[in-house]
């Protein structure tokens, strides 16, 4: 329980970082306390996407990430973030990724300070 709640705040941290730096992804929805629990309900979201989607995919995949030597991965995560993008519109949650390019400079933004915060984060598992 604790290193689910671990991994969602990095993702809400994650995103949360990725919706500051790059203009074509957005959150919206009203004050303060409405985009925290947006981001908050994306961040579960993603997890979920991450959790569920991204290994078939990763499976699916494997020769084009021998052949790549990894870069797949980058496009991989842009898919991941576009999906939840998606989903957030079919649950009414105000949050959008315009555009694969911005997807892909996202999900790198994300992974790389999902990384970070999952380091620096407690982890009592």
């Amino acid at each position: 329980m604790m290193n689910f709640l671990v991994k969602t705040i990095a993702n809400a941290g994650a995103l949360g970082v990725a919706i500051w730096l790059l203009q074509d992804i957005t959150l919206g929805g009203g004050g303060t306390g409405k985009k925290a629990l947006t981001l908050a309900l994306v961040a579960l979201l993603f997890g979920l996407v991450n959790f569920v989607v991204k290994p078939v995919v990763k499976l699916l995949t494997l020769p084009l990430f021998i052949l790549t030597l990894g870069l797949i991965t980058l496009v991989i995560n842009a898919l991941m973030l576009l999906l939840t993008s998606w989903l957030a519109d079919q649950f009414d949650l105000n949050f959008h990724v315009e555009g694969f390019g911005t997807a892909v400079l996202g999900g790198l933004i994300i992974s790389i300070v999902s990384w970070a915060l999952n380091v620096a984060l407690p982890d009592k598992e």
